[in-house]
């Protein structure tokens, strides 16, 4: 019997070995799984089919086939709304941001930058508030506790108001949430729905790829996307990372409606539903920002987190400045950035001085000294807790906020979210914020790691090979 297990998991590594050579992103990850899977096959084809997937095969099949009504309203979007329409066609570096995202940029936006948890959460709660038809509330983390507690309670009291809520919530980040908590939700007419990354026979091994979106949208008017989850940590009042450094913006206008049409596709992938909600495109009162929201995931045809943020780097004549969790780079990042500083760009990226995940942190060291060029790249280390905002400023006139880190989760297994703003007012709010953050961090000493001990050196190295999964 045990020379039969054997023998069929090595056949099984052999399989699994043919499908890492037809479908791996690089070589280097197709030739590591090959010697993995022929040589230990026990131990690797579990970490095969978690790991190995770069696409996510049922979300594309279901973008593909099932929700082409979904899709049409990006057509109809483009088609009947020329009125809110930003033109473009003669900056060809502001079109291929448009063409990445699939959607046009949108004029007479308001959008407000909100510091940290309390300013985001107040906007949020006094949004929902407001609500008169429905609320789409999706987040990658949301706890049982006051903040958590505080939410579901309004969205309780907001359904027996008639309004339709509809709660979306990623099961990997979220998987603290009882039972007993998700029952007291639908019991109150609330629609409740994992995003199910494992949905679908050929999907049951799927835990790589996560929904690391926040977004919340009432009435197809305003909404609020950023870096922050739904807990009392994001308040700052975690034991462990006290001060919590976050940024997320509210939008009113016509931008609304793509961060809407995100919602909608992973609502149809999580539940197999469709949700009416409002089209129409109303300018904002006094709105005067114009905006492009970016969706992206592991289900499009192309890597558009990776190539936003190389392009939005590339883009830099003066200015690049990144404030991200994690910097865990692929090459075209790293090479992106090092020739915006042989440009004579400002290239700033600020990072937290606390890891919340060690392997990340460790790996930092590594790309850190990697990237650095003598004097032209600046990094920084946020010093008063955690610092978890996703921001980058490029040059005077753009901006981008949302849910993607400078990583390969983010790059290429995470389904995100940003928001690319260009308003020479909003971007100079956005530098005085990130001013006021750079007074609260140090300057990095890029080969820093040089001057740590042989076992530090050793972690950075074994960690940084395990950062195309991180």
């Amino acid at each position: 019997m045990v020379s039969i297990l054997l023998t069929l998991t090595h056949i099984l590594g052999l399989f699994a070995a043919v499908d890492a050579i037809m479908k791996s992103r690089t070589s280097q990850g197709a030739i590591a799984w090959i010697l993995l899977l022929v040589l230990v096959p026990y131990f690797s084809l579990p970490f095969y089919w978690i790991f190995g997937r770069s696409k996510f095969q049922g979300y594309v099949n279901t973008r593909r086939i099932r929700a082409k009504d979904i899709k049409d309203n990006t057509q109809t979007f483009r088609a009947v709304s020329p009125d809110v329409i930003a033109d473009f066609h003669d900056q060809p570096e502001k079109l291929v941001l448009e063409r990445l995202a699939d959607f046009p940029y949108t004029h007479s936006n308001s959008i407000r930058l909100l510091v940290n948890g309390e300013a985001t959460f107040d906007a949020t709660y006094e949004m929902i508030s407001e609500a008169s038809e429905y609320v789409l509330f999706q987040t990658y983390i949301f706890r049982e506790d006051g903040v958590g507690k505080r939410f579901a309670e309004l969205l309780k009291r907001k359904a027996q108001e008639g309004v339709a809520i509809y709660f979306l919530y990623d099961e990997i980040g979220s998987y603290q949430l009882t039972r007993k908590f998700l029952h007291e939700l639908r019991e109150a007419n609330i629609n409740v729905r994992p995003f199910h990354t494992t949905r679908g026979k050929g999907n049951r091994f799927q835990l790589n790829f996560r929904n690391h979106r926040k977004i919340v949208v009432v009435d197809g008017k305003a909404a609020t996307v950023g870096g922050l989850n739904f807990g009392d940590e994001y308040l700052g009042l975690s034991k462990r990372f006290g001060p919590w450094r976050d940024t997320h913006i509210r939008i009113d206008g016509p931008a609304v409606q793509a961060v809407q049409w995100s919602f909608l596709e992973d609502w149809y992938w999580a539940s197999g539903d469709n949700i009416n909600v409002n089209w129409d495109e109303e300018p904002a009162q006094d709105g005067d920002e114009i905006a492009l929201v970016i969706p992206m995931g592991p289900a499009d045809t192309i890597e558009t987190c990776g190539l936003f943020f190389v392009h939005a780097i590339n883009s830099a004549q003066k200015r690049i400045w990144i404030a991200s969790p994690y910097f865990v780079p692929d090459k075209q990042v790293i090479c992106a950035l090092q020739l915006a500083a042989l440009r004579g760009c400002d290239v700033r990226i600020m990072l937290p001085e606390r890891p919340d995940h060690l392997l990340v942190y460790l790996s930092s060291f590594h790309f850190i000294s990697e990237t650095a060029i003598a004097d032209r790249i600046t990094f920084y280390r946020y010093q008063p807790g955690f610092l978890h905002q996703k921001v980058i400023l490029i040059d005077h006139e753009m901006a981008a906020v949302g849910t993607a880190n400078l990583d390969n989760r983010s790059f290429r297994l995470n389904f995100e979210i940003m928001v690319a703003i260009v308003s020479e007012k909003f971007a100079h709010s956005v530098e005085a914020m990130l001013l006021e953050d750079f007074k609260q961090c140090r300057e990095v000493d890029p080969q820093e790691i040089q001057k740590r001990s042989f076992w530090f050196q050793l972690a950075v190295s074994g960690s940084r090979l395990m950062s195309p999964i991180q």
